[in-house]
């Protein structure tokens, strides 16, 4: 199909779900979902985001003003993924406690609100990696919109430009609880040093970027375009020092670069 015929049969698809909850992180293809969503089906569209520790604040508040760009109803939810029994210790199926517990809460939303569809942002690119909440959203029947009419992230990124959403262009990101290799206990006190150490970066201007906790060691992720401006021996020694100060011993910068599902790659066949 062309790109054109996934987006008009992308707004089938949605008017045929009649209401719709999305679980709604701010991302470039939930928001793209929303605005689509919204054009198509009006009121009867909320956006419910949930609030917890592995979310930063940062992503918070810009997904509460794409909302108001667009006009759709926000539902604003806590889901406290270190209270879920066995999140915390990090195991390789980790996302699927999280989108359990999420789709679980955003399903009553829905239900008190007298909608009777929840979707996701997943894409069609999201097929090719390990993603153990697409089992959570299988078993709650959660509906993706995106993944059903072949949508990739490219694709997503091109039609939410010509509909002028910020987001557009936005790298793509993941929960705070990506950054730890499985086993590594996942704590508030880790997520914060995480989270900081991130901002810090934003702040200096680099924008697709990781910082994977290793215990004492932080591992920063930039993209490939980013990396001249990080090779600079003062700012190399101020990052250093700032990501010293948030409780790491040793800071460094991962040769290979950004990739999504960097943790994935100590896994095995057996241990997916």
């Amino acid at each position: 199909m062309t790109l054109e015929e996934k987006y008009q049969q992308l707004k089938s698809y949605i008017k045929n779900l009649e209401s719709l909850a999305i679980a709604y992180s701010g991302g470039v293809d939930s928001t793209f979902l929303l605005k689509v969503a919204y054009d198509v089906l009006g009121e009867k569209v909320i956006a419910v985001t949930a609030t917890s520790s592995t979310y930063p604040k940062r992503e918070f508040e810009e997904a509460k003003r794409w909302i108001e760009d667009i006009g759709a109803k926000h539902i604003i939810i806590e889901s406290e993924e270190l209270d879920i029994d066995g999140f915390s210790e990090n195991p390789t199926n980790r996302c699927y406690y999280c989108k359990k517990e999420l789709f679980e809460k955003v399903k009553e939303v829905a239900e008190n609100n007298g909608i009777v569809f929840v979707a996701d942002g997943s894409n069609y690119d999201d097929l090719g990696d390990f993603r153990p909440g697409m089992q959570a959203a299988a078993e709650l029947k959660v509906v993706s919109p995106l993944k059903e009419v072949k949508m990739t992230k490219e694709d997503i990124r091109i039609i939410s430009k010509d509909l002028q959403l910020p987001t557009w262009s936005k790298p793509a990101f993941a929960c705070l609880s990506s950054r730890f290799p499985y086993g590594h206990k996942i704590t508030k006190e880790k997520l914060s040093m995480v989270e900081q150490a991130e901002d810090y970066l934003y702040q200096l201007g680099f924008r697709q970027l990781r910082v994977r906790h290793h215990e004492d060691t932080a591992r920063i992720e930039l993209g490939n375009d980013e990396f001249d401006r990080f090779i600079n021996k003062n700012l190399m020694r101020q990052v250093g020092s700032e990501l010293k100060r948030l409780g790491f011993t040793y800071v460094t910068l991962d040769l290979n670069g950004y990739r999504t599902g960097s943790m994935n790659e100590v896994l095995k066949n057996g241990d997916l």
